[in-house]
């Protein structure tokens, strides 16, 4: 019998300063896990379709992390916007690899 190893494969990084307006990512394609974390101030997403404001949308904190794995046509759904200026998103894309 053979066994396989699913791990995290990585898959990019991308740091958007720009979070006046709503802003979607730029999704690498395999993309299985997306890893979010505010930096600076507070942001708000929503991944309904619905585009966050800055006083509607689900609340990130500065420092913490959302571990997003909206799967297939989720993603292009994922927006972000800042709660108040001066707010920066870091974002890891991870696919699904074998060993």
């Amino acid at each position: 019998m053979q066994l396989f190893q699913i791990y995290e494969r990585p898959l990019g990084y991308q740091q958007i300063t720009n979070l006046s307006a709503a802003v979607g990512l730029t999704i690498p394609p395999g993309t299985k896990l997306i890893l979010v974390q505010a930096e600076g101030q507070p942001v708000r997403w929503r991944d309904d379709g619905v585009l966050p404001t800055a006083a509607i949308g689900y609340p990130l904190t500065v420092g913490s992390e959302l571990r997003y794995t909206g799967w297939g046509k989720a993603h292009p759904n994922l927006k972000v916007i800042e709660q108040v200026s001066g707010a920066k998103l870091n974002v890891l894309y991870y696919g699904i690899g074998e060993q």
